[in-house]
């Protein structure tokens, strides 16, 4: 598995369901589509969603933060 950050190509708005598509081994339709799903449900999707959008790096950030 590999880090998660945002990447920077290939994320429609905060690129958090492309990361975690890209964490967990899927493609990020699958991801997005499971997000859209989800919302369908009650639960904090959107704050979860928001929440990780500020917390996880951008791919550029976390490369250059590197050791």
């Amino acid at each position: 598995m590999t880090a998660l950050a945002r990447p920077t190509h290939g994320r429609m708005i905060g690129g958090v369901c492309a990361a975690l598509a890209k964490r967990f081994g899927t493609s990020a339709t699958t991801m997005r589509v499971v997000f859209v799903l989800s919302c369908l449900l009650p639960g904090p999707q959107f704050l979860l969603y928001i929440a990780l959008w500020f917390l996880l790096p951008s791919e550029d950030k976390a490369a250059r933060q590197a050791w």
